[in-house]
Formats: structure tokens, C-alpha cells, sequence
């Protein structure tokens, strides 16, 4: 087993503060870090120490050139992007990579939080199915939105809008997600302290 980032924590291009997400593009063979506490999303060659800020990196906050508490990302390889729940903002975007800034996919630019179809309250993952649709953990909402490919008002696939448990169709604190080949879905479910799977939607 190799580490890969030896630098510590700290901001620097071989540091990082508190790393959640990770991604892979399986062409280059490039990861992307979700550097929560930096406000940005890394980029390191294969077996590389030193990275590449290619989101964020600006400060924290609500311009479409800032980040907040990145937790969760999705490298889509047929845009050349990264999807990023920005989970302070309460929203997610779309950082095309090579560009300086982002364009939103759903929630609300302002950075309201948010229990309608329309909006999130601290989103936490992100991920693509082949067509384009995406799938978001909402957090606090305690649910797991549907958005199809163009839509900004989603649909509530998996939990109940405000109300968490620890039967099969209530979600405490949910964190990540993960589709498989036949497009069922895994949660993790922190609190509940499980993995949950939902069949293709």
C-alpha cells in the first residue's frame, strides 16, 4: 500500500485540511479530493505528491468562483467536469475542468437552505448515472433526490423529507451514495450506522 499525499494537513499543493470525497478519472488515471476545510477540489497525476487546485481555492463563499465545505464530487468524463456537492452552500454544481468558475445544477444559488423539491439543506454526495441523471444525498433533508438531466426541481427516491428513523424507508443522517452497474442504489446511512440499497429507479 503507497500514500500517495505526504504533506500533512495545511493548504499547500501537497496538504490538505480535512479531505472528504474522492474521485477517479479512469483515463488519465487523475484523483480529485474534496479538500473540505480548503474550500477547493485537488487534482494529483498518478502516483503524484504535489496537486493542482481545479475548483475553489478562492476563499469561502456564495460566488460562482467559491466553494464551501466541498464534501462530496463525481468526475463525469463525457462533460470534462466535476459535479461537487457544496455542501455550505446548500446546492450543486458543475465545475467544467479547466474553467474558473461554476455553473449550478441544483438548489439555490444564494446559498438558502431548503425542504422543497427545489432546494437542499447541506447536500452531501453526488453521483451520475450513464444517461446524465443525477442522484444527491440531501443530508439534513434526510432523503436522496432524483434530478433528471436539465431539471432543477428533483424527486424525493429514497426517504422522508424531514424525518429521519431506522426503518427501511427513513435515513439518519445519510452521507454518501453509490450507484452499481444495473443502476441500484447504496446510501450510507451514518447514524443508523448501515448501507442501505434501493433498487433501479
Amino acid at each position: 500500500m503507497a500514500i500517495l499525499f505526504i504533506g500533512g494537513l495545511g493548504n499547500a499543493s501537497n496538504q490538505l485540511n480535512y479531505p472528504y470525497g474522492v474521485t477517479r478519472d479512469p483515463i488519465s488515471r487523475a484523483v480529485y479530493i474534496a479538500d473540505n476545510r480548503n474550500n477547493r477540489v485537488m487534482r494529483y497525476s498518478s502516483n503524484a505528491s504535489f496537486g493542482t487546485v481545479v475548483a475553489g481555492g478562492n476563499g469561502a463563499g456564495i460566488a460562482n468562483t467559491q466553494l464551501i465545505s466541498t464534501i462530496g464530487i463525481h468526475f463525469d468524463s463525457i462533460s470534462n467536469s466535476l459535479f461537487i456537492a457544496n455542501h455550505g452552500v446548500n446546492n450543486i454544481v458543475q465545475w467544467r475542468l479547466g474553467a474558473s468558475n461554476w455553473e449550478i445544477v441544483a438548489g439555490h444559488q444564494n446559498g438558502m437552505a431548503s425542504n422543497t423539491s427545489a432546494g437542499f439543506r447541506l447536500p452531501s454526495d453526488v453521483t451520475l448515472d450513464p444517461m446524465g441523471n443525477s442522484y444527491v444525498v440531501d443530508f439534513s433533508n434526510q432523503r436522496i433526490q432524483f434530478f433528471p438531466v436539465g431539471e432543477r426541481n428533483g424527486t424525493t427516491i429514497a426517504g422522508i423529507t424531514g424525518i429521519s428513523g431506522a426503518n427501511a424507508t427513513l435515513f439518519d443522517s445519510p452521507v454518501s451514495a453509490a450507484l452499481d452497474n444495473q443502476l441500484h442504489l447504496y446510501v450510507s446511512d451514518r447514524l443508523n450506522h448501515r448501507v442501505q440499497k434501493f433498487m433501479r429507479y
